[in-house]
């Protein structure tokens, strides 16, 4: 590795809690609080940062959940929109309930066979995501699809016969869309129309050659992508043209998402099975010296009931 590769070694966790599969960490900025969904056991975590880890409390779903995010102009406190088994959800967060917005797929029988897994708002306010087979189906199969939902709820499908479609986000000049499909191993680019939400010109930006698969990234204020590897205990740091530059080491194998917090990055971890190591599935942040882009919020049509 060239003098200039940078690494970081985490060696204890903020909060080991077990989960199962750890993901989708996001941070509410205006609370300080950071909240992260585990699939696997149907939950969602939500830590007070200002009091620590004692102030953890968790909600349980009825369903798996991948992915959450803000809408514009309501109180996260109160509700947030939610990918979930079947569609578009927004949750309650004072209830427990969830209301379903928009589905995936208009057949119930396909419906069943899929679950959301990452996801992400655009510049212009759309939620995009991507779809996979439920644990129950077994061996993931090449039946997800990356979906983009508009203001309207109006529903696109951009990519289809996806097997694990995974983090997706964008350059700092809004003019790259990147998507991970953690099935191939790899980072794609597109060309991105911040204007229609339409995306062209495919691309791989990054191929990742060990034996981990890529899962979640974010990307920093430099335009670098912090890309976590499931498997390898490692989070990359990838340059905007696509070289490894640096890397964060975690005494857990599964890392599974990243999110940051000023200039920390925070991480999901999800349950190796082996048990002769500790902290799988627990929280994990390390300071990088550097900010992430903002996280945009979904623009959701006030004539739409639910909020």
């Amino acid at each position: 590795m060239p003098s200039s590769y940078q690494r970081w070694t985490v060696t204890e966790p903020y909060l080991d809690l077990h989960c199962s599969l750890g993901e989708g960490p996001y941070y509410e900025e205006a609370t300080n609080h950071l909240r992260f969904v585990d699939i696997i056991k149907r939950q969602l975590h939500t830590v007070d940062l200002g009091v620590g880890p004692k102030s953890l409390k968790t909600l349980q779903f009825d369903m798996p959940v991948g992915v959450t995010a803000d809408i514009e102009g309501v109180d996260p406190r109160k509700k947030i929109l939610i990918g979930g088994k079947s569609g578009v959800y927004i949750l309650d967060r004072e209830t427990g309930k969830c209301d379903l917005l928009k589905r995936f797929l208009d057949s119930e029988e396909k419906d069943e066979r899929m679950r959301s897994n990452d996801g992400a708002i655009d510049p212009q306010g759309r939620f995009w995501v991507g779809t996979m087979n439920d644990f129950w189906v077994g061996e993931p199969q090449a039946e997800g699809s990356l979906f983009r939902f508009d203001s309207d709820l109006s529903r696109k499908i951009l990519r289809s016969s996806l097997t694990i479609p995974n983090s997706i986000g964008w350059s700092r000049d809004h003019k790259t869309l990147y998507f991970t499909h953690s099935t191939e191993k790899r980072i794609i680019a597109f060309d991105f129309d911040v204007s229609t939400g339409d995306i062209s010109n495919e691309r791989v930006f990054w191929q990742h050659d060990g034996n981990g698969d890529p899962d979640g990234f974010k990307v920093d204020a430099e335009g670098n992508i912090w890309q976590a590897i499931y498997g390898e205990s490692r989070v990359l740091k990838i340059s905007p043209e696509g070289k490894l530059v640096g890397e964060i080491t975690y005494p857990t194998k599964c890392i599974t998402c990243p999110v940051f917090i000023g200039t920390e990055i925070w991480v999901t971890t999800a349950d190796d099975h082996d048990k002769t190591k500790p902290y799988a599935g627990a929280v994990f942040k390390v300071d990088v010296g550097i900010v992430g882009l903002k996280e945009f919020k979904f623009k959701l049509d006030k004539k739409i009931p639910g909020l």
